[in-house]
């Protein structure tokens, strides 16, 4: 029999909550998973699980977490020896599966890929390629399921009032943020004060402000990492061009266009300030914002609008940061053919795609067949359509280069020195010799 636990509440991006967990039972095959942000996603998820342990046999306990929840029980449970078999959350591929990789704690699931490795895209293996340290090799250590890079949404009737038509919308850098506080400054002389122009984290506990702040080290053309994964800050143009992305990054809060409490916004916050017309613009990391419309049809085709990224400030176009999420298999688990059995499952292909588009098309599909389908290709759907361009010139996260920056984003470094900008305690000169400096101490630990 299946069981379920949950441990959040439903809600765009939940807040990481505290729990007190029971042990994992050694009876039944443990999942943890991360909480739907809609009903759909959990209920597909429990189909799928339901079936697998109604033809196998096998009981299976899934227990739901909020993000950081998890990722922090997973933490704990592995050093209590306690671990559940299987996990899934929608940030362990950027700060924790690399680093369990590397300390041989995840198990080795090439029999899962191997038999289908042509069903996926290429890209996505590379960041399941991990490097395990203690056997000094590579091999696939996690299965993906989506792909996920940063949109920006807009309300295009909050614009129109601003006295600003979308077909206005520059593509150059600079002109492109400063349409938004034009667009504040007009409302403000309409005597509507409670619309801000731009939604952008500020916090140092939201894991959006680095997913956000990344695309703005991408526009600004900073190569943290070499190709062999080495850390390039003796190139003092990086300094150079992290001082310009932060200061780019951190003015409009500095000059009052974004939100004052973005300073302590967690994760879902930059979607509430959105969704409640408190800003005009927004950035994320996923298709979450629009996803939570789709019952609204005025909201989802009408007033919200899903475009590109402007073109760099060399006005050259963006490339997008992208992150494969991930299903992982943990190496003390004692189930591990159950485990194996159970993941290559989830993944087959109607199972998958029941999942993701459970999920509203929030993360995309990284299997061609499965992007194949009309919910994802047949441009109907406006946000989902702009979303598929953004993959034609995209990278993978550094992670993928080096698994210790993956302790730099769960540090969230990146966000640490935006907030001390944003409050006034440091420069964006500063700030970046911060950054460099505990960076560069984070990767010296890693030998």
């Amino acid at each position: 029999m299946v069981t379920f636990s949950s441990f959040v509440l439903f809600g765009c991006d939940s807040n990481p909550v505290n729990t007190v967990l029971t042990p994992v039972d050694d009876n039944v095959l443990n999942v943890w998973w991360s909480e739907g942000y809609y009903p759909e996603e959990t209920e597909a998820i429990q189909s799928s699980i339901n079936a697998w342990q109604t033809k196998n046999n096998v009981d299976v306990q899934i227990t739901f977490f909020s993000e950081k929840d998890l990722v922090q029980q997973v933490e704990n449970a592995i050093k209590a020896g306690n671990a559940p078999d299987i996990i899934y959350s929608y940030s362990i591929d950027l700060v924790l599966l690399p680093r369990l990789a590397w300390e041989g704690k995840l198990a080795d699931v090439s029999s899962i890929i191997d038999p289908i490795k042509q069903s996926y895209d290429q890209e996505a293996l590379k960041n399941v390629n991990y490097f395990n340290n203690q056997i000094q090799k590579r091999s696939y250590y996690a299965v993906p399921i989506s792909q996920q890079t940063t949109y920006i949404h807009y309300w295009q009737d909050l614009l129109d009032q601003a006295g600003i038509s979308n077909d206005k919308l520059p593509k150059e850098w600079d002109s492109f943020w400063r349409l938004w506080e034009v667009a504040q400054t007009n409302l403000t002389k309409q005597n509507i004060n409670n619309i801000y122009a731009i939604g952008l984290p500020m916090s140092a506990v939201a894991t959006d402000t680095f997913t956000v702040f990344e695309q703005f080290l991408e526009a600004y053309n900073v190569q943290l990492l070499d190709d062999q994964g080495k850390l390039r800050f003796d190139d003092p143009q990086v300094r150079q061009s992290i001082i310009k992305a932060l200061q780019a990054y951190t003015n409009p809060y500095l000059e009052n266009f974004v939100p004052p409490n973005a300073i302590e916004w967690g994760d879902p916050d930059n979607n509430i300030n959105f969704l409640s017309n408190g800003t005009l613009m927004t950035a994320n990391g996923s298709l979450s914002i629009p996803g939570s419309q789709k019952g609204d049809p005025i909201n989802y085709f009408r007033r919200m609008r899903t475009i590109p990224w402007p073109n760099k400030p060399d006005n050259t176009p963006m490339r997008y940061v992208t992150s494969i999420k991930q299903i992982a298999i943990l190496a003390e688990t004692d189930r591990l053919e159950e485990a194996k059995s159970l993941v290559g499952f989830l993944v087959e292909t109607e199972n998958l795609e029941a999942y993701l588009q459970g999920a509203q098309g929030r993360f995309l599909p990284v299997m061609p067949a499965i992007a194949a389908n009309e919910f994802w290709s047949s441009g109907k759907d406006p946000h989902i359509a702009v979303a598929i361009t953004q993959f034609d010139n995209a990278r993978s996260s550094y992670v993928v280069l080096n698994p210790a920056y993956s302790e730099v984003l769960a540090q969230n470094v990146w966000g640490e020195v935006i907030h001390a900008i944003a409050t006034n305690q440091i420069t964006p000169e500063k700030g970046a010799d911060q950054a460099i400096e505990k960076i560069t101490d984070i990767f010296s630990q890693w030998k």
